[in-house]
């Protein structure tokens, strides 16, 4: 067998093992995307209010793309510097809040909730931007 046929054997049987995550994965990118519009609007509006008396204090937040270690999982980063918060939309119908940690560190705490949680997961995506505002313009 051709190395070209043994790459299109794996791609085949890739494509049909994630046939089955495709409807998920479609929710996990909606849900990544909405938390992203409003995490992005927030910082948007911090950045703007301290943008005058501290030019170099900006926060970034990341686009969303596939989680760096699952493959059924979209995230997106919050960063300055070193300072890192990770929000990973899972497949499984999930939300996962990591950090703040500094990069290089070990990541942690983490905090999941369900797709379903509604305010519970507005109020704890509050409080972990909130943290990582702190810690972010922590000298």
């Amino acid at each position: 067998m051709s190395l070209d046929e043994r790459v299109e054997g794996v791609a085949r049987a890739v494509l049909r093992r994630e046939a089955a995550h495709t409807e998920a994965m479609a929710a996990a990118r909606a849900k990544a995307d909405e938390l992203h519009a409003g995490v992005a609007a927030a910082v948007a509006r911090f950045n703007g209010l301290v943008r005058d008396a501290l030019p170099d204090l900006r926060i970034d937040v990341t686009p969303p793309r596939v989680d760096d270690k699952h493959l059924h999982a979209i995230e997106f980063d919050l960063e300055r510097g070193r300072h890192r918060a990770v929000i990973t939309v899972k497949s499984k119908g999930e939300v996962t809040l990591v950090g703040p940690f500094r990069a290089g560190k070990n990541e942690g705490p983490c905090r999941s909730f369900p797709f379903a949680a509604g305010d519970d997961l507005e109020h704890a995506l509050g409080d972990f931007l909130e943290r990582f505002l702190e810690e972010a313009a922590s000298p």
